[in-house]
């Protein structure tokens, strides 16, 4: 348990934003909202993106969808891309070989069951292998600019030490989230947690002294920072 005093005002979720928005305007961005920015925002862009990027660096996802997209922007020229040549494409990335797969595998269904379009639902993403809650999650934010809460470690660390809410595990956050969290924050709230848990509120020795959230910040767990 954290040992610090009590914060000095009431956690508000909305003047959490608007210091969280100038906190991380000079970080570098969150890959799929980066990506968004640099022109690949369609579903279906997002879809691969967001599975390339499980278990990978944001910069290397980059480096990675910017060379695949070159190549490959639609579920049909996807799809007809050798699998060595996608795994070649991948190079980089965390597991290339079954992620080319799953890749293969979700661009012919979505080309031939769905008519080349990305369904928009958690539950029909979720039925691709490979896609599992916040790469649906997600797909359903930045490529459908649908409300859905894509709770990485990030978030799950940031919003239990502000105390706003607790849970033990990220897929908890999440269900606590969907309760708590107004939806107009939903997709936001990825984009701007990722550069800051990076940066500013990390796991080891996050930077309290500097840290604009300070006053509202419950510091829960936080034994040593800077």
């Amino acid at each position: 348990m954290s040992s610090h005093p009590a914060t000095s005002q009431a956690f508000d979720i909305d003047e959490a934003f608007r210091r969280l928005r100038l906190a991380v305007a000079g970080y570098p961005k969150a890959a799929m909202f980066d990506l968004r920015d640099r022109g690949y925002a369609s579903p279906f862009e997002q879809l691969v993106a967001s599975l390339i990027s499980a278990r990978t660096r944001d910069e290397t996802t980059l480096v990675v969808c910017e060379r695949l997209f070159a190549v490959a922007r639609t579920p049909a020229t996807m799809a007809a891309l050798a699998e060595d040549r996608l795994v070649g494409l991948l190079r980089g990335a965390t597991f290339p070989e079954p992620k080319a797969r799953d890749i293969l595998a979700l661009s012919r269904r979505i080309r031939d069951e769905h008519g080349s379009e990305v369904p928009d639902t958690p539950d029909a993403l979720m039925r691709f292998h490979g896609v599992g809650p916040k790469i649906a999650a997600l797909t359903l934010a930045v490529g459908f600019d649908i409300p859905a809460l894509a709770v990485d470690v990030h978030v799950h660390r940031v919003t239990n030490r502000w105390g706003y809410v607790a849970a033990p595990t990220p897929e908890k956050t999440m269900a606590a989230l969907l309760a708590v969290l107004p939806k107009r924050y939903w997709v936001e709230i990825n984009e701007r947690l990722v550069p800051f848990g990076k940066w500013i509120c990390t796991g080891i020795r996050p930077r309290c002294s500097t840290c604009p959230l300070l006053s509202m910040c419950a510091r829960v767990g936080v034994t040593d920072h800077r």
